[in-house]
């Protein structure tokens, strides 16, 4: 285990990480890392000298171990016999189920996260929301892991890509805006509740549906594209009128086909594409293929999430979604409450079961995958071994990346000074067949350790 050298005094809240490799982007850089406890930020080195003239009053020999960013989870159903969507009638019963789970999750290097609630009756969101919002600022960091705020994930999705979602309790968005005020509360929404909704997850062929995108946007509400029909061109215009990411890529949605690539075809174009070759509707022939005469407008391409557990996504399918855009590219566990149970079958919501076998989970005991009962830290070593990649471009898909597509970077997600000190100490060993293995081996949270050991 990482060493430490005796504390110096006076007490200054400094923690030094030394004869580490820390994620930077993509590369694995041998330096120093200072971070306080008092601020709960990584700190400038030479301000800490110079300016301050302050002395750590730990140093931490790591080894020669990978020192992290904390892990986000951007889709995470719920942990350890928890539900988020589901709410007993007991009241304490509800927040004292996510302060177990904040407790449990922080464990597997998840620092941050957004806990996520697959489609439900408004009974439910006004019971839940209010106890979803993001943490705050002020708080413990042997609380755990931090929520965000909350994901919603439907009921406005395609009832013919349902997956696991009851289809009695989906809707159509017909009214626009204020269909989602009645489905989620008006409260929810608002960008200074403190209950506010971070994501949402919504189809965009459905009616009203893309009229409501520039509306949770300019409410800093991130639109995710998912559980859809949508064609190329639905899924472009839902990207112009400002969606910016793309629940769990390749499931629930169109597949790809060589005439219209649907959803996945969006991360196929440029940044800022040429319009396609136009033809006019009086010369268009018969034989004229419609994509031909489908114009594309400037847009950037959007993050996505991936479920890398071998079972949403077969290993090459994986690569091509990286090779097509590796900055966007999101690991997510969209992990249910059966994580971290024994194998068995569960009650879930609306009166169905989920059978778990292993990280496989399937509703009623049939084909249809119910989420699965991955880590992230999992995840990436699926990720890295399956893509070929180095260890910091693994790790950068649960820190930096979904860091951006929140908004948060440079609070999140990053080993810059100024950010969080949300740490995750890793080991590293390769089986003799090749296979990398990662584990985590510390969390710090807030410039605390809070798990794993530091003598």
């Amino acid at each position: 285990m990482p060493s430490a050298i005796p504390k110096s005094s006076p007490q200054t809240g400094i923690t030094k990480f030394t004869n580490c490799l820390l994620v930077k982007g993509d590369r694995l850089v041998k330096d120093d890392l200072w971070i306080s406890s008092v601020t709960g930020k990584i700190l400038q080195s030479q301000e800490v000298f110079y300016e301050h003239q302050a002395t750590a009053d730990r140093i931490l020999d790591l080894g020669g171990r990978i020192l992290a960013p904390g892990f986000i989870d951007v889709q995470l159903n719920g942990w350890c016999g928890f539900d988020f969507s589901v709410v007993p009638n007991e009241p304490s019963a509800y927040p004292k189920g996510i302060r177990q789970v904040n407790k449990k999750l922080i464990e597997t290097g998840v620092t941050s996260y957004l806990p996520t609630i697959p489609s439900q009756k408004k009974e439910l969101y006004t019971k839940a929301l209010p106890h979803l919002g993001p943490s705050g600022k002020n708080r413990d960091p042997a609380d755990g892991a931090e929520s965000l705020g909350a994901h919603v994930e439907g009921p406005f999705i395609s009832p013919t890509k349902n997956g696991i979602h009851t289809l009695g309790v989906l809707q159509t968005p017909t009214s626009g805006f204020s269909s989602l005020e009645d489905c989620y509360g008006s409260a929810h929404l608002s960008p200074d509740s403190a209950t506010q909704i971070k994501k949402i997850t919504i189809a965009p062929e459905l009616p009203g549906a893309l009229s409501c995108i520039p509306q949770l946007t300019a409410r800093n509400i991130i639109v995710s594209i998912g559980h859809s029909e949508a064609t190329f061109e639905t899924a472009t215009s839902a990207i112009s009128a400002g969606a910016t990411m793309i629940t769990h890529l390749f499931n629930a949605m169109r597949p790809l086909h060589h005439r219209n690539p649907g959803i996945f075809g969006i991360l196929g174009t440029s940044a800022s594409p040429r319009s396609s070759r136009s033809t006019s509707p009086t010369s268009t022939s018969p034989s004229t293929p419609t994509f031909l005469s489908t114009s594309l407008s400037p847009h950037p391409k959007p993050f996505f999430g991936i479920i890398a557990d071998g079972i949403h996504l077969h290993p090459t399918s994986i690569t091509i979604a990286y090779a097509s855009h590796p900055t966007g590219f999101i690991l997510v566990t969209d992990a249910m409450a059966l994580a971290g149970l024994p194998d068995g079958t569960y009650p879930w919501t609306n009166g169905e079961l989920i059978t778990k076998r292993g990280a496989q989970l399937t509703l009623n005991d049939s084909e249809t995958i119910a989420g699965t009962s991955i880590t992230l830290i999992q995840c990436v070593e699926n990720f890295v071994n399956w893509c070929g990649i180095g260890v910091a471009e693994g790790v950068r898909a649960v820190t930096e990346t979904p860091a951006k597509m929140l908004g948060l970077r440079g609070t999140k997600g990053g080993l810059e000074p100024g950010c969080d000190a949300d740490l995750v100490v890793l080991g590293e060993a390769v089986s003799e067949d090749g296979w990398k293995e990662l584990r985590v081996e510390q969390v710090w949270k807030f410039g605390e350790c809070v798990h794993g050991e530091t003598e």
